[in-house]
Protein backbone atom coordinates (compact mmCIF):
# COMPACT_ATOMS: atom_id res chain seq x y z
CA UNK A 1 0.00 0.00 0.00
CA UNK A 2 0.69 3.31 -0.19
CA UNK A 3 1.41 5.41 3.20
CA UNK A 4 0.36 8.86 1.75
CA UNK A 5 -1.33 10.12 -1.41
CA UNK A 6 0.56 13.59 -2.57
CA UNK A 7 -2.44 14.42 -4.99
CA UNK A 8 -5.53 13.84 -2.86
CA UNK A 9 -4.34 14.66 0.29
CA UNK A 10 -4.82 11.84 2.38
CA UNK A 11 -2.47 9.46 4.26
CA UNK A 12 -2.61 6.20 6.29
CA UNK A 13 -1.95 6.74 10.42
CA UNK A 14 -1.97 2.99 11.00
CA UNK A 15 -0.64 0.06 9.98
CA UNK A 16 -2.69 -2.42 8.23
CA UNK A 17 -2.80 -5.89 10.11
CA UNK A 18 -2.92 -8.53 7.56
CA UNK A 19 -1.66 -12.23 7.35
CA UNK A 20 0.32 -11.64 4.45
CA UNK A 21 3.67 -9.66 3.85
CA UNK A 22 3.25 -5.98 4.22
CA UNK A 23 4.21 -4.30 1.20
CA UNK A 24 4.67 -0.42 1.67
CA UNK A 25 5.86 3.04 -0.86
CA UNK A 26 6.60 5.69 1.43
CA UNK A 27 8.22 7.81 -0.71
CA UNK A 28 6.39 11.11 0.25
CA UNK A 29 6.15 10.08 4.17
CA UNK A 30 8.95 8.39 5.09
CA UNK A 31 11.39 9.84 7.84
CA UNK A 32 8.34 12.47 8.44
CA UNK A 33 7.05 10.47 11.86
CA UNK A 34 7.87 7.33 13.46
CA UNK A 35 7.16 3.62 12.39
CA UNK A 36 7.69 0.26 13.49
CA UNK A 37 9.26 -1.03 10.38
CA UNK A 38 9.32 -4.40 12.13
CA UNK A 39 6.07 -4.66 10.81
CA UNK A 40 6.86 -4.84 7.02
CA UNK A 41 8.34 -7.52 4.71
CA UNK A 42 9.17 -4.68 2.28
CA UNK A 43 9.12 -0.58 2.32
CA UNK A 44 10.32 1.02 -0.65
CA UNK A 45 10.81 4.86 -0.70
CA UNK A 46 12.48 7.68 -3.66
CA UNK A 47 14.28 10.20 -1.70
CA UNK A 48 13.29 13.09 -3.41
CA UNK A 49 10.88 14.23 -0.97
CA UNK A 50 12.18 13.55 2.93
CA UNK A 51 16.00 11.93 2.26
CA UNK A 52 17.27 13.75 -0.41
CA UNK A 53 17.88 14.40 -4.01
CA UNK A 54 16.02 12.81 -6.69
CA UNK A 55 18.19 9.93 -8.06
CA UNK A 56 17.85 8.16 -5.17
CA UNK A 57 15.87 4.96 -3.85
CA UNK A 58 15.88 3.59 -0.07
CA UNK A 59 14.20 -0.25 -0.23
CA UNK A 60 13.90 -1.41 3.49
CA UNK A 61 13.54 -5.37 3.33
CA UNK A 62 13.16 -8.33 5.53
CA UNK A 63 15.61 -11.16 5.11
CA UNK A 64 13.38 -14.19 4.70
CA UNK A 65 11.45 -11.61 2.89
CA UNK A 66 14.25 -11.50 0.47
CA UNK A 67 15.15 -15.18 0.43
CA UNK A 68 11.55 -15.79 -1.84
CA UNK A 69 13.22 -13.48 -4.81
CA UNK A 70 12.61 -15.58 -7.97
CA UNK A 71 15.85 -15.60 -9.71
CA UNK A 72 13.30 -15.20 -13.10
CA UNK A 73 13.53 -11.27 -13.08
CA UNK A 74 15.94 -9.32 -14.11
CA UNK A 75 18.98 -8.54 -12.25
CA UNK A 76 17.77 -4.30 -12.24
CA UNK A 77 15.00 -5.64 -10.24
CA UNK A 78 16.60 -8.52 -8.34
CA UNK A 79 16.95 -7.02 -4.88
CA UNK A 80 18.50 -10.05 -4.10
CA UNK A 81 21.90 -9.32 -6.57
CA UNK A 82 21.89 -5.34 -5.17
CA UNK A 83 22.27 -6.76 -1.80
CA UNK A 84 24.90 -9.15 -2.44
CA UNK A 85 26.32 -6.21 -4.33
CA UNK A 86 26.28 -3.78 -1.49
CA UNK A 87 24.10 -1.82 -3.41
CA UNK A 88 26.49 -1.15 -6.27
CA UNK A 89 24.82 -3.43 -8.91
CA UNK A 90 25.26 -0.74 -11.26
CA UNK A 91 27.35 3.04 -11.02
CA UNK A 92 26.00 4.51 -7.88
CA UNK A 93 24.70 8.13 -8.32
CA UNK A 94 27.77 9.83 -5.62
CA UNK A 95 26.51 13.44 -5.04
CA UNK A 96 22.65 12.58 -4.91
CA UNK A 97 23.58 10.07 -1.96
CA UNK A 98 26.11 12.43 -0.39
CA UNK A 99 22.93 14.61 -0.59
CA UNK A 100 20.91 12.07 1.54
CA UNK A 101 23.84 11.98 4.00
CA UNK A 102 23.59 15.28 4.96
CA UNK A 103 20.22 15.10 5.32
CA UNK A 104 20.12 12.35 7.67
CA UNK A 105 22.62 14.62 9.49
CA UNK A 106 20.42 17.87 9.43
CA UNK A 107 17.69 15.06 10.87
CA UNK A 108 19.84 13.95 13.76
CA UNK A 109 20.54 17.20 14.59
CA UNK A 110 16.83 18.22 14.71
CA UNK A 111 16.02 15.95 17.06
CA UNK A 112 15.48 12.17 14.92
CA UNK A 113 12.36 11.36 13.48
CA UNK A 114 10.16 11.63 16.90
CA UNK A 115 11.57 15.49 16.59
CA UNK A 116 10.50 16.03 13.26
CA UNK A 117 7.37 13.98 13.57
CA UNK A 118 5.80 17.23 16.39
CA UNK A 119 6.77 19.54 14.00
CA UNK A 120 5.03 18.23 11.18
CA UNK A 121 2.40 17.95 13.50
CA UNK A 122 2.29 21.23 14.50
CA UNK A 123 2.77 22.83 10.54
CA UNK A 124 -0.16 20.86 9.44
CA UNK A 125 -2.78 21.00 12.35
CA UNK A 126 -1.87 25.13 12.19
CA UNK A 127 -2.57 24.96 8.37
CA UNK A 128 -5.56 23.29 9.04
CA UNK A 129 -7.03 24.71 11.52
CA UNK A 130 -7.01 28.22 9.57
CA UNK A 131 -8.70 26.76 6.87
CA UNK A 132 -11.37 25.29 8.82
CA UNK A 133 -12.34 28.64 10.19
CA UNK A 134 -12.65 30.44 7.11
CA UNK A 135 -15.73 29.52 5.17
CA UNK A 136 -14.16 30.76 1.81
CA UNK A 137 -11.92 27.64 1.86
CA UNK A 138 -13.12 24.18 1.63
CA UNK A 139 -11.18 20.61 2.83
CA UNK A 140 -12.53 18.08 1.27
CA UNK A 141 -10.28 15.34 2.87
CA UNK A 142 -11.91 13.98 6.14
CA UNK A 143 -9.75 15.05 9.14
CA UNK A 144 -9.06 11.46 9.98
CA UNK A 145 -7.49 10.92 7.00
CA UNK A 146 -5.79 14.31 6.60
CA UNK A 147 -2.32 14.44 5.61
CA UNK A 148 0.65 15.79 7.62
CA UNK A 149 2.64 16.28 4.16
CA UNK A 150 0.14 17.27 1.78
CA UNK A 151 -2.82 19.72 2.47
CA UNK A 152 -5.38 19.79 0.09
CA UNK A 153 -8.01 22.58 -0.18
CA UNK A 154 -10.19 24.18 -2.45
CA UNK A 155 -12.55 27.17 -3.22
CA UNK A 156 -15.98 27.46 -5.25
CA UNK A 157 -14.97 30.45 -6.94
CA UNK A 158 -12.65 29.86 -9.97
CA UNK A 159 -12.02 33.67 -10.10
CA UNK A 160 -10.99 34.09 -6.41
CA UNK A 161 -8.98 30.97 -6.96
CA UNK A 162 -6.98 32.58 -9.38
CA UNK A 163 -6.57 35.65 -7.09
CA UNK A 164 -5.62 34.12 -3.95
CA UNK A 165 -2.50 32.43 -6.41
CA UNK A 166 -1.53 35.77 -7.97
CA UNK A 167 -1.58 36.85 -4.27
CA UNK A 168 0.75 33.86 -3.10
CA UNK A 169 3.17 34.35 -5.99
CA UNK A 170 3.65 38.30 -5.34
CA UNK A 171 4.14 36.74 -1.72
CA UNK A 172 7.07 34.64 -3.23
CA UNK A 173 4.85 31.94 -2.18
CA UNK A 174 5.12 29.06 -5.00
CA UNK A 175 3.89 25.50 -6.10
CA UNK A 176 0.75 25.84 -4.45
CA UNK A 177 -1.36 25.02 -7.15
CA UNK A 178 -3.26 21.50 -6.79
CA UNK A 179 -2.64 18.51 -9.38
CA UNK A 180 -3.49 18.99 -12.92
CA UNK A 181 -6.08 15.61 -11.93
CA UNK A 182 -7.83 17.46 -9.10
CA UNK A 183 -7.57 20.82 -9.30
CA UNK A 184 -7.87 23.62 -5.95
CA UNK A 185 -4.85 24.10 -4.01
CA UNK A 186 -1.75 22.00 -2.51
CA UNK A 187 0.72 22.46 0.07
CA UNK A 188 3.49 20.32 0.63
CA UNK A 189 4.86 20.96 4.06
CA UNK A 190 7.97 17.90 3.83
CA UNK A 191 10.47 17.87 6.71
CA UNK A 192 13.33 20.95 5.11
CA UNK A 193 10.19 23.19 5.79
CA UNK A 194 10.39 25.27 8.40
CA UNK A 195 7.24 26.04 10.32
CA UNK A 196 8.14 30.11 10.27
CA UNK A 197 6.88 29.14 6.47
CA UNK A 198 3.28 27.87 7.12
CA UNK A 199 3.19 30.70 9.31
CA UNK A 200 3.88 33.06 6.77
CA UNK A 201 0.86 31.11 4.36
CA UNK A 202 -1.40 31.12 6.84
CA UNK A 203 -1.18 35.00 7.60
CA UNK A 204 -1.91 35.75 4.20
CA UNK A 205 -4.61 33.10 3.90
CA UNK A 206 -6.48 35.02 6.94
CA UNK A 207 -5.91 38.39 5.20
CA UNK A 208 -7.75 37.39 1.90
CA UNK A 209 -10.06 35.41 3.96
CA UNK A 210 -11.26 38.46 5.48
CA UNK A 211 -10.93 40.45 2.27
CA UNK A 212 -12.75 38.30 0.38
CA UNK A 213 -15.18 36.17 2.75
Amino acid sequence: YTTNNTIEGTQMHSIPNLSMPLVADMSSDILSREMDFNRFAFIYAGAQKNIGAAGVNLVVIDKKFLEKSSSTVPSMMDYKQHVSNGSMLNTPPVFAIYVCLLTLRWLKKMGGVAAIEKINQQKAGLLYDTLENIPLFHLPVAKEDRSLMNAVFTMNNEELEKKFLALCKAEGMVGIKGHRSVGGFRVSMYNALPLSSVEALVALIKDFGNKYA
